[in-house]
């Protein structure tokens, strides 16, 4: 059998962990799934992947994976009162592959100087033990959220690439104590599937939705995991956001600064009349309050901070002029 290297095969080292092995899992798919990447190459190294994280996801298979390799399912036959190792197509006593293995000879009381095992419990007794009920894994995926549906909430719908039951060995990953040929052992099978969510009012970047129970499959009745969508801020041309407060500029006229008056300042809510004090300096700062972000607890709302921007006329009639220089003759 040509040696497979499982921890290749996903890019982690042999002492990564249950997440490691997972988190690389999920991007090795996602870059070799047939709807993504179609061609034969892709097709065959994605069979690997779900090969690889079938065994080194499951404790028991990991453990003989690391002791015998990829063909250890292969080596343990049931024999009448406990197993056999078979290599090279013969068959020998179990407990000199253990002599062999260790330098010591195992059996079911104890071993000549050494240590005590029963070869029945250890390894069940001829049966394939099964994993049992395995919650699915957790999902994530990346969502990009304008600055008004940040505001006002949105409803959204996605398609996703997901993971089903096996409908082959229904999510054990084998079958007839072999490792099931439509899922390579991963108990799934890919799943593109369409999805209304819907977006609160007040998230930001980074924020972290969570979708109960669409995540992967579990294994064997065990429940699924929950997709998270992660999300991504558009930048807003009109707006500066830090934290729930917002920042803008409107252009006044000169004459409202020094004399007073109103100003329309659009907001999330539409426009507004902002009231413009008199002798305001050009880049003074109002505020609105209220107009800002909503909190995503529901508690509250950020202000909307407005900075004054003078509009100077460029054409100016006999009129302007005089009374332009009559100003400054004046402030002189």
């Amino acid at each position: 059998m040509e040696y497979k290297d499982y921890y290749q095969i996903l890019g982690v080292k042999k002492t990564a962990t249950d997440k490691e092995i997972k988190s690389a899992y999920r991007k090795l798919a996602r870059k070799y799934h047939p709807d993504v990447n179609p061609s034969p190459e892709a097709e065959q190294k994605f069979k690997e992947i779900n090969e690889a994280h079938a065994v080194l996801t499951d404790p028991e298979k990991r453990k003989k994976y690391d002791t015998l390799g990829p063909d250890w399912e292969k080596r343990f036959q049931g024999a009448p009162g406990g197993y056999t190792y078979t290599y090279g197509g013969q068959a020998t006593d179990f407990s000199d592959f253990f002599e062999t293995l260790f330098g010591q000879r195992g059996s079911t009381g104890t071993a000549g100087g050494g240590f005590d095992f029963d070869l029945g419990s250890l390894f069940g007794r001829g049966q394939r033990r099964t994993r049992g009920a395995e919650r699915g894994a957790d999902l994530e995926q990346g969502i990009e959220v304008t600055l008004a549906e940040a505001f006002n909430g949105a409803q959204r719908t996605f398609t996703l690439q997901t993971q089903a039951p096996c409908p082959t060995c229904h999510g054990t990953g084998s079958v007839n104590q072999g490792v099931c040929p439509t899922c390579q052992g991963a108990g799934a099978i890919p799943k593109t599937k369409r999805l209304d969510v819907k977006i609160p009012a007040g998230v930001k970047e980074g924020s972290r939705i969570r979708v109960k129970g669409e995540g992967n499959p579990g294994t064997d009745g065990g429940s699924a995991g929950d997709l998270y969508l992660v999300v991504h801020m558009v930048p807003d041309p009109r707006f500066r956001r830090e934290g729930p407060d917002l920042y803008t500029e409107a252009d006044v006229p000169v004459t409202t600064l020094v004399l007073g008056g109103e100003a329309r300042v659009q907001t999330l809510n539409g426009p507004v009349t902002l009231t413009v004090p008199s002798g305001s300096q050009n880049g003074r700062t109002l505020r609105l309050r209220g107009q800002g972000m909503p909190d995503l607890r529901g508690s509250g709302q950020g202000d909307l901070y407005v900075k004054l921007s003078a509009v100077l006329p460029t054409h100016l009639s006999e009129r302007q002029k005089t009374l332009f220089e009559e100003l400054a003759q004046a402030g002189a």
